[in-house]
């Protein structure tokens, strides 16, 4: 059985259907004030959900204060939490 064939659409060339956009005109910026850097606590909290996601734990709405509590802990406690999370936590045994 063949398949029907793909037509793709074909591109009016004339002048007046120029489809280039003209290049930006930089005082029509917006204002937009610099990215905000994530405090360690924001990271380790980002950290922890996710490291807990990927091994098949989803955090629970009621583990929020216990990930809040962990994300204040120092880089070195997070770090081991997460890859301890993460060497030892499987999706087919998801901890207790």
């Amino acid at each position: 059985m063949t398949s029907p064939a793909t037509i793709l659409p074909t591109v009016n060339w004339d002048a007046e259907a120029d489809l280039l956009l003209p290049p930006p005109d930089p005082a029509q910026r917006l204002d937009m004030a610099a990215p905000a850097v994530l405090t360690p606590r924001d990271r380790h909290r980002l950290s922890l959900h996710a490291t807990l996601t990927t091994a098949g734990i989803p955090p629970h709405p009621d583990d929020v204060k216990a990930i809040d509590a962990l994300s204040t802990l120092d880089d070195t406690v997070a770090l081991a939490i997460c890859r301890w999370l993460s060497t030892h936590a499987h999706p087919a045994t998801p901890l207790a």
